[in-house]
């Protein structure tokens, strides 16, 4: 018999998340280890009145590409998933992963070939999300590598995973909406506001937020979510900041990362483990050294940290900055291949001024 918890994942996903309507065209990604998820979606899909499209995306796959492929075949989309951003309403990624660090020894630069190949798909699907031309929610479902990575059993990540998604309530919709309207309120109070300053033991950072708008992320494209987030204006970002969690991207993970902006750009970048790693990333095009996005978590119910960013970066007390793309419907016009989360805890004492009012201390906002 298939878990409760699944159904009603399953259930989120496509009527609360991508809100599926008769005729739209709903691609569901994942690996042979998300099946379960894969068709209690595809069977909620149906049910809205959509055409489900199952396309199979395997770490495993990724990794004889980039060891094997020629310079050509990295840089090849394949006309399906082309055609996914380009035309299709909605689609759900389910990540389910044999093994987190299957791409930890690939050469960055092939990498790297591989990303800016898939830039332009990425920033279609970013100009449609803004048109709201499509809508699309990312998941996980759970499996050993992500509860190793946690440093949990199977069962007790399980938990973990439907416990952050509400889907062991009773009304998992209703508790999205309750979160929805208390995050209202703080985005509601930024509107109109100018300028921000983030002071505490792990940064000095000021930046502009003139223009932008903050988006309340309430489960409708994470799920889980819970965060409020905008673009900063490109240019404005000045001072320094040091992450106080591993930063993975591309299956390498990234210790001790300090940033140093001068006039938006990052001039210095430092980190304790993979700092070449680092370096490289943020020289993958010239968006890639600007922030893209500046958010604050706030679903307590995630009080640690996974190693997964779906989830991490979501940790009520902590905000998190991404180098990279910004999304355009909150005014962002920064453009990369690259988006990379970044998370910095203010529990123990980070500040953030906005208009020199202070808006959220020790992670807690006081308006």
């Amino acid at each position: 018999m298939i878990d409760a918890r699944i159904s009603k994942l399953a259930q989120l996903l496509a009527h609360y998340c991508i809100a599926t309507r008769p005729q739209d065209r709903v691609a569901i990604q994942s690996s042979s280890l998300g099946m379960p998820l894969v068709k209690a979606v595809y069977q909620e899909v149906l049910r809205a009145g959509g055409h489900p499209v199952v396309i199979w995306q395997d770490e495993e796959f990724q990794e004889i590409l980039l060891r094997e492929g020629s310079d050509e075949q990295l840089q090849y989309v394949a006309d399906p998933i082309r055609v996914v951003s380009e035309t299709f309403e909605g689609s759900i990624r389910i990540a389910a992963a044999h093994n987190t660090r299957t791409l930890a020894n690939i050469d960055p630069a092939r990498q790297k070939m591989m990303r800016s190949a898939l830039g332009e798909m990425m920033n279609t699907i970013m100009r449609r999300t803004a048109a709201n031309e499509h809508r699309w929610v990312t998941t996980v479902y759970p499996t050993h590598a992500y509860a190793q990575e946690a440093d949990m059993s199977l069962r007790d990540y399980e938990d973990f995973v439907y416990g952050a998604c509400f889907a062991d309530k009773e009304d998992p919709v209703g508790e999205w909406q309750k979160l929805s309207v208390e995050q209202q309120k703080w985005v509601d109070w930024l509107n109109g506001k100018k300028q921000v300053r983030v002071l505490g033991p792990h940064a000095d950072l000021t930046l502009s937020i003139s223009g932008r708008t903050f988006i309340n992320s309430d489960g409708q494209r994470n799920m889980p979510s819970g965060e409020i987030f905008t673009g900063p204006v490109e240019d404005s970002v000045n001072g320094w900041i040091r992450f106080s969690y591993p930063a993975i991207y591309s299956s390498r993970e990234v210790e001790g990362i300090e940033l140093k902006f001068v006039e938006g750009k990052v001039v210095s970048a430092q980190a304790k483990k993979n700092e070449p790693f680092l370096k490289n990333v943020l020289q993958t095009d010239p968006g890639a050294c600007y922030l893209g996005e500046f958010a604050i978590g706030t679903n307590n119910g995630i009080n640690r940290f996974t190693k997964s960013i779906l989830f991490d970066e979501k940790i009520g007390g902590t905000i998190h900055l991404a180098v990279g793309a910004g999304y355009p419907e909150t005014g962002s016009q920064n453009r990369s291949m690259v988006h990379w989360d970044m998370i910095c805890d203010m529990r123990d004492g980070g500040q953030i001024w906005v208009d020199d009012e202070l808006f959220y201390e020790g992670g807690r906002f006081l308006v």
